[in-house]
């Protein structure tokens, strides 16, 4: 008898059929572990969506596109969310809400990691809205997801119908005991003297950003020359899922008309338009721009009152400046407000510029100006994190706001990823610089308001850093200082090049490269590059680097000469002590539910911490407070001394003495005729109950009774002069 088919399990093999036909994956080993891409089983809807995983960590990575189409579009939309869930590190959210939120710093920072060397490679002419959305769904806590995004991000696209010109790749390089790591773990990179992050395609690297403990230049180039194996073999790894199921790409929407009058549009504009770029001044700059282009519109403005002829010649406008500018630079050695390319424009320091603040600076360089503030506070004002990682606290922290009337414009007053990102790069470069918790035990916050920008404001914040956490009376390591490069390239293989140092913003945005570095005289503690073009040569980063190096040590003679040496900490600021107690008297000085503690918190208006290791902190509104406070806490822990002078508190009167509390609870009694040199009648003619007193241990007994001597006005008053 022929048996019946299950159908449920024909479902099940039907199922699992499909899938193997579907899904796709390519593999590269890497030490023990592979790096998997894989795509079919997840995600399908998405025009395409990538899963990655390396180790115990992995990150499913989605790209779609909008079906609207615009004509002429001259930018990319395109948005990426890079975000963590908790449990892909076995967490639940902390706080009341259990749901994730708006994204956190770290996701921001990585979602800019992501953009920025792809946003370039997309066509404009697509005209559609693109949206990246990688999560990390598992996290081992030993690989960072971060890389692994960057990787999953560009093959989703790769593999979609999205036209892309990459793919591209990341690598993370860390330089520990003087050798090249590829992709550390966390345990790695915390032991790493540099580590930077290099993004790019299979030709050449497009971004690189990252942190150092005083690195060399030739430490640097030994970083980028090592990452560019690692990323080709990524973009080829890409190349081989493409080739297994890439969808063939959505046609662009490029504007098929043309800008009529172009040849007598730009014969008219380039000699004004010549006049006009080179005013001195950004706002005379602009208005003089302004008014050449209004100019010529007026001359055709039946042509112009078309839109699509409009954006035409806005794009030729647009051309004409950045020829112009290029061809100054390449052919001339001058830039648009006449500086040399290895010039740096004129600085300005300027310290306590606030009165009530504890620290504050005013770091002016040509049309950058920021106001940086330091304040000093308390370990209760650490930063708590709490993300997949793991919770830590951070005792240094650095905030970066650019309002839109530093540009002269008008807008609404936000924190976007702009901000957390200039505030992330200056902080990295300040950080090495900040001492130990042990050898400073405050928590540091410096806020950098930018008051006007033209051209790197992440780097002024970090000069103004510098100056307002000396003027805070931080001891700083060494002093900090940063610049901004710029390159300009022509030729097919960029034989004719020029590299620029402290970069305008319209050399920034008219330019090839934005290379940030900052440092001490000794070395490098931060950088950040964006490269527009491929290609460029170690020959021409170990050129940028040196001329970076001259400039900052430039900008590093000038702030000494306003401040080199930590000011006293301010009044304002509070007073912090520390001391350390046998790790079996903690409890005695914290007492029952935190009685003891409180109360000497209460009575000396301090708080109180205290570590497991018996590292108590005092943190007093002033020195007095602070100090009284260190003193009763010694007494509290140490065993009563004979000899002693104590401050000691009149609990109980008694017809022959009084018992006065010279600890928290540690009572003595002072005998009637220990009250003074004179008879005494009765105790209450002296004493009272809660009187302050200083009192002397004279011993303590057989029996652990504690014999005091009241130490009168006239014998404290010969002591004190004595």
């Amino acid at each position: 008898m022929r048996a019946i088919p299950d159908p449920v399990q024909k479902r099940k093999e039907l199922t699992r059929r499909f899938e193997d036909i579907m899904v796709e994956r390519v593999t590269y080993k890497i030490g023990n572990d592979e790096l998997i891409l894989e795509t079919g089983k997840i995600g399908k809807q998405a025009n395409g969506c990538v899963y990655a995983q390396f180790g115990g960590t992995a990150v499913i990575a989605t790209v779609c596109a909008s079906s609207n189409v615009t004509e002429g579009m001259d930018f990319v939309p395109v948005t990426v969310d890079y975000n963590e869930k908790y449990y892909a590190a076995g967490k639940i959210p902390g706080g009341f809400i259990k749901r994730e939120g708006r994204p956190k710093d770290k996701e921001i920072l990585v979602s800019r990691l992501i953009d920025r060397p792809m946003r370039p490679l997309f066509e404009p002419a697509f005209g559609r809205e693109i949206q990246i959305v990688p999560t990390c769904v598992s996290s081992d806590g030993v690989n960072p997801p971060d890389i692994l995004s960057v990787i999953a991000s560009s093959a989703a696209v790769t593999i979609s119908d999205i036209p892309f010109h990459g793919p591209v790749a990341a690598c993370r390089v860390a330089y520990i005991d003087n050798e090249y790591v590829l992709n550390p773990t966390y345990e790695q990179i915390e032991k790493a003297q540099l580590e930077i992050v290099v993004a790019g395609t299979a030709e050449g690297f497009t971004m690189v950003e990252g942190g150092a403990k005083e690195a060399t230049e030739d430490v640097m180039l030994g970083a980028l020359a090592k990452a560019q194996d690692f990323i080709s073999t990524m973009c080829h790894l890409q190349d081989d899922l493409r080739a297994k199921c890439g969808k063939e790409k959505l046609p662009l929407a490029p504007l098929d008309v043309v800008l009529e009058n172009k040849d007598a549009i730009i014969a008219e504009a380039t000699p004004l338009m010549e006049k006009a770029c080179f005013q001195a001044g950004k706002q005379n700059r602009g208005n003089a721009i302004n008014a050449v282009k209004a100019q010529v519109a007026a001359n055709h403005a039946e042509q112009l009152a078309d839109d699509i002829q409009k954006k035409l010649f806005d794009a030729c406008i647009d051309d004409i400046q950045y020829n112009l500018l290029r061809k100054s630079i390449l052919e001339k050695g001058l830039r648009i407000d006449g500086r040399k390319c290895d010039e740096i424009r004129p600085i300005t320091c300027e310290i306590n510029v606030l009165p009530r603040p504890h620290g504050s600076a005013l770091f002016t360089r040509g049309e950058t100006q920021s106001l940086a503030v330091t304040t000093l506070g308390t370990a209760l004002d650490e930063q708590v994190y709490d993300d997949i990682e793991g919770d830590r606290r951070e005792n240094f922290i650095l905030h970066y706001n650019f309002p839109p009337y530093s540009v002269g414009e008008v807008g609404r007053l936000a924190t976007g990823r702009r901000e957390i990102g200039h505030g992330n790069l200056a902080r990295r470069s300040l950080a090495p610089m900040i001492p130990s918790r042990e050898e400073f035990p405050y928590t540091i916050r410096v806020v950098s308001e930018i008051m006007e920008s033209n051209g790197s404001s992440s780097q002024a914040s970090t000069c103004g850093g510098c100056l307002s956490l000396l003027a805070a009376g931080v001891p700083m390591k060494k002093m900090v200082a940063g610049v901004a490069m710029g390159l300009i390239t022509d030729g097919p293989k960029y034989e004719n090049y020029k590299i620029l140092s402290d970069i305008l913003g319209e050399e920034d945005h008219l330019g090839d490269m934005d290379f940030k570095v900052a440092g001490t005289k000794d070395g490098i503690t931060g950088f950040q590059m964006d490269i527009k073009i491929a290609g460029v040569s170690m020959e021409i980063m170990k050129e940028a680097l040196a001329q970076a190096k001259e400039g900052r040590l430039h900008i590093l003679g000038i702030m000494e000469q306003c401040i080199n040496k930590p000011q006293p900490i301010s009044p304002y600021a509070p007073k912090i002590e520390t001391m350390k107690i046998p790790v079996d008297k903690i409890g005695a000085l914290i007492g029952p539910g935190g009685k003891n503690v409180k109360a000497l918190s209460s009575q000396y208006n301090v708080t109180i911490n205290t570590d497991d290791d018996g590292t108590v902190t005092i943190y007093g509104r002033n020195g007095k407070s602070a100090d009284e406070a260190k003193l009763a806490i010694k007494g509290m822990v140490e065993d009563p001394e004979p000899g002693t002078i104590y401050q000691g508190t009149v609990k109980r009167i008694m017809d022959f003495g009084a018992f006065v509390e010279i600890l928290p609870g540690k009572e003595g009694l002072c005998h009637i005729s220990k009250l003074s040199r004179k008879r005494v009648e009765k105790v209450t003619d002296v004493l009272k109950e809660g009187q302050q007193i200083p009192v002397k241990l004279l011993e303590v007994d057989k029996m652990g009774r504690l014999n005091l001597s009241y130490i009168d006005a006239v014998e404290e008053q010969a002591k004190n002069n004595n």
